[in-house]
This record gives structure tokens, sequence and C-alpha cells, in this order.
């Protein structure tokens, strides 16, 4: 009959260390824990010392200059009107399409005396073009990746008319460097930059799912800007402006970062 090897169950003695090795571990300790302590002394003093500083556009100034930095970077450096947004198949697109924000869209609109403003800088002849002479315009259709900066995305419909073709059909002046957009109450407003606004996908947009806008949607006309967050994309657009000057945008003014770019 076979039987089990006994096993060994008496503990192995810890390995000793040498003084000089006690030593090492020390120092690496005392080290680790120096480090530590300097980089929580350097957070505490670096947020004090920027509560300290001056406002400017909703965020401290340094924070805004970083923000700024980065949009000029993005705007002047790494922008093309050849990077276009991924598209997909219209059966992938939210058959409810999620809204967010409700700014500007208080007042009823009645379709036939709705009209959209044009106006140029420096008190020059303001265009009206109503909602037929849009919609008479050449459709374009987009399906892409919807992104707001609460951090939810959504792949939606849309269909309307490239804002670049509304510039060429009524002969508007493109030779400025912002556009800016407000609702009819002036209750929402953006900036945009001119190349943005000229990006072959960016659309004035009168559907969703091939059906008109609904209230929450912008009726009866919103701006999509595929190469920017949604906090962009105004709905219910009343006026557009043309501009050297950078336009007041709505968040930007409570601390976002105003180019918003993706």
């Amino acid at each position: 009959m076979q039987t089990s090897p006994k096993l060994n169950l008496t503990p192995k003695p810890a390995p000793s260390i040498t003084p000089e090795q006690q030593k090492t571990v020390n120092r690496r300790t005392f080290l680790g824990f120096a480090t530590l302590g300097l980089g929580a002394l350097s957070g505490v003093l670096g947020w004090n010392w920027l509560r300290s500083q001056p406002e400017k556009d909703g965020v401290y100034a340094p924070l805004r200059s970083v923000l700024e930095a980065n949009g000029s970077l993005n705007e002047n450096v790494l922008y093309s009107n050849t990077h276009l947004a991924p598209q997909y198949p219209r059966s992938m697109a939210a058959a409810d399409p999620r809204t967010n924000g409700e700014v500007g869209l208080d007042e009823e609109v009645e379709l036939d005396a709705w009209k959209l403003t044009i106006l140029p800088p420096k008190g020059g002849k303001s265009l009206e073009i109503s909602f037929a002479d849009i919609a008479a315009l050449p459709k374009t259709e987009l399906v892409f990746d919807f992104k707001c900066v609460e951090g939810w995305s959504e792949i939606q419909h849309w269909g309307g008319v490239r804002l670049s073709e509304v510039f060429r059909k009524y002969g508007i002046d493109t030779d400025f460097r912002y556009v800016g957009m407000a609702t009819p109450d002036k209750k929402y407003y953006v900036g945009l930059e001119m190349a943005s606004a000229l990006h072959p996908q960016t659309l004035l947009a009168y559907e969703s799912n091939g059906a008109e806008l609904s209230l929450e949607q912008g009726y009866p006309l919103r701006l999509i800007v595929p190469m920017k967050y949604g906090i962009k994309n105004i709905k219910r657009i009343g006026t557009i402006t043309l501009s050297n000057e950078r336009p007041p945008d709505y968040w930007a003014e409570q601390g976002y970062d105003y180019h918003a770019g993706l």
C-alpha cells in the first residue's frame, strides 16, 4: 500500500537583509513620502495661486489662456475642411434623437412669417431668406455621431442645406474671420470660425430622420456642425452675422472653450 509523502509545513524563515539593504529601503521610503508630500503641497499652492487670479470669460485667466492656446492651435494648425466626421448608415441612427438644452426656444414660431436674417458688419444691408427659399436649395443628408460636452454621444440623421451653399447662392461675402448666430429672441448665441461655417458637413438642418424638426430640436432651422461639440449646434437660428471680431458665445461666457472643436 502506497502512502502519500508528508508535506513539510514548517514555515521558512524570512530572508534576512543586511544593514546596507535596510538603509536603501529606508531611503527609498523617505523619498517616496517626500515626493508625495511635495506633490500635495504644490497642488495646494498652485490651487491657491489660481484662485487669486482674475477671471476672464467665466474662468480664471490662466485657464482661459490655455483654452485659447488650444483653440488657436486647432483653428490655425490642425483644422482642415478635408477632415470629415465619420458617417454611418441611416439604419444606425437613433429613432428618437436625444435633445438637450431649451434656451432660446420659448417663443412660438409661425413658419410663414419666419425669416432667416443675414446681417453684414457695420450697418450693411441685411438679407432675409424664407424657409421655402432655403428648402428649395440642394438637400444634403448626414448621419454622424453627435457629441455632447456632458459626455454622451449618439448617431443621428439630419437633413438640410450646406451653410456654404446658402452663402454661395445669395452671394454672401465670406471674407471674414467669424460667423455669429443667434435665436430670434437673442437668448442663445454662438460664434464660429468662418472655416467651420464653410466646412462641407456644416448644415442648416430642417429635418431629423426625414421629418421636420420638432420644437425641442430647434424648429424650423438649426445648425449642425459635426466638427464641434453640441453646444455650438444652435437651435432655431434667427440671425447670422459676419465679422472679423469674435462674436459672443453663450457657453464660452460661462467658462467653456470657445472653439469647442473635435
